[in-house]
């Protein structure tokens, strides 16, 4: 897999680098970096993505520790098998990347977890053994992209500081959303309840890429981007 790895990104034509001015990195340019809106949602993005993806790894286990049924084995590797089927995930991830808009693949993504999640929600645990694994064939794609797109909605010589905010987030989701699923699971009485509010989160991640496929308030930002930040390689002329 590394090599493969290595291979594609010696592979690739990367655009030409121009100078800008030194990367600012002290707690000023954070601040500024965090009164950017569009930073801000990225990074709600990213909370959002990662309260759904812990359910996952942190509660999974518990919520498919009882099955009995026929997918016994699924039940017990199921997190290898999610793994398993994310890091697959990554490359159908670029497929739809190359061929469709990334808003558009963020949002068939989003919605097929929303999917997998409220199957499992529907079905029960005969039903959420199979849809949940399942649900890493769409993640792996989903934070990356909107990673890359929150730092470059500033110049480059914030990039450092929005990438600080953005993993922020993550950092924060990482810690309060398995709380929250625990609380939620202790107080109702199951972990199917705290599945069903990561249900939620997953809902919310889905709705609002929807928006930001429909309106790409972003666009104009990336736009300015590409022509500030890079040049386009010029195209190797064609033999005669």
């Amino acid at each position: 897999m590394c090599v493969l790895l290595i291979l594609t990104a010696l592979s690739v034509r990367y655009p030409t680098r121009l100078s800008v001015p030194s990367e600012q990195t002290d707690l000023k340019s954070v601040s500024a970096v965090m009164k950017n809106r569009f930073v801000l949602l990225f990074s709600l993005g990213a909370f959002l993505y990662v309260a759904v993806e812990a359910a996952i790894y942190v509660w999974m286990p518990t919520l498919l520790a009882g099955y009995q049924g026929p997918a016994k084995w699924i039940a017990v590797y199921s997190i290898s098998i999610f793994f398993l089927l994310r890091a697959g995930g990554r490359f159908l991830g670029a497929w739809m990347l190359n061929r469709l808009p990334w808003s558009a693949v963020l949002t068939i993504c989003s919605g097929m977890i929303l999917a997998c999640f409220a199957i499992s929600i529907a079905g029960g645990v005969s039903w959420g053994v199979y849809s949940l694994p399942l649900s890493g064939l769409f993640m792996s794609v989903i934070y990356p992209t909107i990673n890359s797109k929150g730092i470059s909605c500033v110049p480059k010589s914030e990039h450092g500081a929005a990438a600080g905010v953005i993993l922020f987030y993550t950092c924060l989701s990482a810690v309060l959303a398995p709380l929250a699923m625990g609380a939620v699971s202790d107080a109702m009485g199951g972990p199917v309840y705290g599945f069903a509010l990561a249900t939620g989160f997953a809902a919310l991640l889905f709705f609002g890429l929807v928006l930001n496929n429909v309106f790409n308030p972003a666009a104009a930002v990336f736009q300015h981007a590409d022509q500030s930040d890079y040049s386009p390689v010029p195209r190797e002329q064609a033999p005669s």
